[in-house]
């Protein structure tokens, strides 16, 4: 009998602890595989150990495997990324991010909401990393918020520059101009939902931090990405299955849980990401207490279907 992972309810949600995917994948119970990458399959400097042998073991089980991940970056760069960290790209039939979605939806202009936003905008976006291009969408980013129609949000380092430079600036600076933005009523686009994310075993400011405050100064925000089904959808179309044959496998109960659940597909949580320190877990592989788990679930009422402690066979 599968565990129940359908829609959030307050009653007690029963999930499955495992000790590694074999069972799960030997049982090709599901034709695709939605893969998080940050958190899960690496920490953004390095894979985490297992995570390359076991997406092999998935795939000869005849998986498919898609990335879905809440990078701002375009999903070209995601593949680029995780090719230099040494996995192999040829088992995945692509990846679907959240940047990836901005852009498809900024460029056509097809839907409703996009469509009634302006051309003039506010970037905020990467320094260290690199800025994120916008080319081919026909924008004019502006210093002035007074000459802004919306607010892009791609980072959490930098304002982008009428150049297409970005000058770096603080959070706390980035967040007063939002205030401005808020107290002129323009909408914001994110393009990265993530509240933090896990490099190189640390939490890093993301995006989404700057999203919340943007909606507690009252502001209008489009989320693309998770926990949004949007993005699910998008990557079911790739792998051409339904919900009933795909699962999820992400290390955030607020955005990939949360977001499967929103979507109807099965999701299995990994604790040692960035919920791990909420979970008391020091080291790598480390299996949390499940009434722990449940609680952390509860809260952020999100319910995985599995529960394994890293991604691994």
């Amino acid at each position: 009998m599968m565990p129940r992972c359908s829609i959030p309810s307050k009653e007690i949600q029963v999930f499955q602890s495992l000790n590694g995917l074999q069972q799960l994948a030997e049982a090709r119970r599901f034709k695709a595989w939605c893969l998080d990458q940050f958190g899960v399959l690496h920490d953004g400097k390095q894979p985490y150990p297992g995570a390359i042998l076991t997406l092999e073991k998935i795939a000869d089980c005849g998986a498919k495997m898609v990335i879905i991940s809440n990078s701002s970056r375009r999903s070209s760069t995601t593949m680029e990324k995780i090719a230099k960290l040494g996995f192999d790209p040829s088992l995945f039939i692509g990846a679907i991010t959240s940047g990836e979605l901005t852009h498809q939806y900024l460029q056509r202009r097809d839907d409703a909401w996009f469509a009634a936003l302006g051309r003039s905008c506010i970037h905020m976006t990467w320094n260290d990393q690199g800025s994120i291009s916008l080319e081919g969408l026909d924008l004019k980013v502006v210093e002035n918020v007074e000459d802004a129609e919306f607010v892009l949000v791609h980072g959490t380092e930098a304002l982008g520059h009428p150049s297409g430079d970005a000058h770096h600036m603080k959070l706390e600076e980035l967040e007063k101009i939002l205030e401005q933005c808020a107290g002129k009523k323009i909408p914001m686009v994110v393009a990265n939902p993530d509240y933090v994310t896990v490099e190189a075993r640390a939490l890093r400011v993301m995006p989404g931090t700057l999203a919340v405050k943007y909606e507690k100064l009252g502001g209008k925000v489009k989320w693309m990405g998770k926990p949004d089904e949007l993005i699910y959808r998008a990557a079911m179309a790739m792998a051409d299955v339904d919900a009933f044959d795909c699962i999820a496998v992400g290390d955030s109960l607020h955005h990939d849980i949360k977001g499967a659940n929103a979507a109807g597909i099965q999701s299995v949580f990994i604790t040692g990401g960035i919920h791990a320190t909420d979970l008391g877990l020091t080291n790598f592989g480390e299996v949390p207490n499940s009434s722990s788990v449940q609680s952390l679930a509860v809260k952020y009422e999100a319910y995985p279907s599995y529960v394994l402690p890293a991604f691994k066979w």
